[in-house]
């Protein structure tokens, strides 16, 4: 069972959460035609690698946070809040389990992006 630090309340089991799709995707502005509309809403990146996701921790907390994980060994290299930048990662960065002290990131206080 994939187990997954929360920023707010620690490490959890992966029931306590529920997968909430690749994060930092951009919403277009209300006059975007419609094909822009499609690829919003219809195609998203599925990497073999590094992948940013959003989860929410529904059992518990009731947050939303992001998760940047290897979708070939699902080791988790970094744990983030909403609104914080997604955190410079590369494929060959050895990944942190969980065990070892996942690198957690936070947003400034006050930032709303």
């Amino acid at each position: 069972m994939l187990q997954i630090p929360c920023p707010y309340c620690g490490m959890r089991d992966e029931e306590e959460y529920r997968f909430g799709g690749e994060s930092h995707v951009t919403r277009p502005l209300l006059d975007a035609n419609d094909s822009v509309w499609a690829d919003y809403l219809f195609n998203r990146i599925n990497p073999k690698g590094i992948a940013f996701e959003r989860w929410l921790h529904s059992y518990s907390c009731g947050r939303w946070f992001n998760v940047a994980r290897d979708t070939v060994t699902h080791e988790i290299l970094a744990v983030y809040v909403m609104g914080a930048a997604k955190p410079q990662l590369t494929d060959g960065e050895p990944a942190k389990t969980c065990e070892a002290p996942i690198r957690l990131v936070r947003a400034r206080e006050g930032s709303l992006s």
